[in-house]
């Protein structure tokens, strides 16, 4: 499959390689674009984005993540339920236990998309996305896999369930969306803060906030892709490949150098995902 109409030009290449720590190369949007998988990895290597973690939302996700960790060396999958499925599931129990039994494969590094969403879920629903949550954690813990967590307008209560429970050893605010005083707890509390195309949004000082008082050691980056592309593509469909241009936003906020955050990136991102995994070698 070749790149089609709609996708935006690909940036300058990074001086060192990062990772995109959270990207879903299975969704199609807008009537099926899509990217395939070898040419996603190669585009994105030819930038300087050489790993990639694929994330799953639900079953099918979560087993896609899987096949293709397997595959491609450069990729290892995360799996999980993601909470607005949680909420609709009429059987949470069997979903749970085939995550835990995906989460025990050696290319999976992390449990997650997991967390909770008080956007799209209503409050009758967030008993299941809580207890869902909850048992995401046991597996990470069980595993000893990388907690991802989707939080969406629920940070108090994510906070809430961490400190109740206690967090695994490694876990990562994915898409980070708070502000600074939250970008603190997070760190306090030992998490890993991801940075999506979002924190290069006009509307976005609360995350550019956050960005400041992040330790550089703490800070991750990544797509979420194909969605929240960074400006100034904004409102096209992501893809790993447009990683460059939040790291370049995220050093000129920082006022570091880029060489310096890209390798800051690459490593905070082995410590956060449990170790280092082969870069795309095409």
């Amino acid at each position: 499959m070749t790149l089609t109409e709609g996708w935006p030009e690909a940036p300058e290449p990074l001086p060192s390689p990062v990772v995109d720590n959270h990207c879903h190369l299975d969704h199609r949007i807008r009537g099926g674009l899509l990217i395939g998988v070898e040419e996603a990895l190669a585009r994105a290597a030819a930038v300087g984005v050489t790993r990639i973690v694929q994330v799953g939302c639900d079953l099918e996700s979560s087993r896609w993540a899987v096949n293709t960790a397997t595959a491609h060396p450069s990729v290892v999958a995360a799996v999980a339920l993601h909470p607005n499925d949680a909420a609709r599931l009429d059987d949470l129990d069997s979903a749970l236990a085939e995550i835990d039994r995906l989460a025990a494969d050696p290319v999976v590094r992390a449990v997650g998309e997991t967390g909770l969403d008080y956007f799209r879920t209503g409050t009758d629903g967030r008993p299941a996305q809580q207890r869902s949550f909850r048992e995401h954690i046991a597996i990470a813990k069980r595993h000893d896999r990388t907690l991802v967590i989707h939080d969406r307008d629920a940070h108090d209560d994510v906070l809430a369930v961490i400190d109740e429970v206690g967090a695994p050893d490694r876990w990562v605010m994915h898409c980070f969306s708070g502000d600074a005083d939250f970008a603190r707890a997070c760190v306090e509390r030992g998490a890993h803060l991801s940075f999506a195309g979002t924190v290069t949004f006009k509307n976005a000082q609360n995350l550019r906030d956050a960005l400041q008082v992040t330790p550089l050691e703490r800070i991750l980056v990544e797509t979420d892709a194909p969605f929240l592309t960074p400006t100034p593509h904004r409102g096209k469909p992501n893809a790993s490949f447009l990683v460059p241009l939040t790291v370049r936003f995220m050093a000129g906020e920082l006022g570091v150098d880029l060489t310096d955050l890209c390798r800051a990136i690459d490593a905070n991102t082995d410590a956060a995902f449990g170790g280092s995994w082969p870069q795309f070698q095409g």
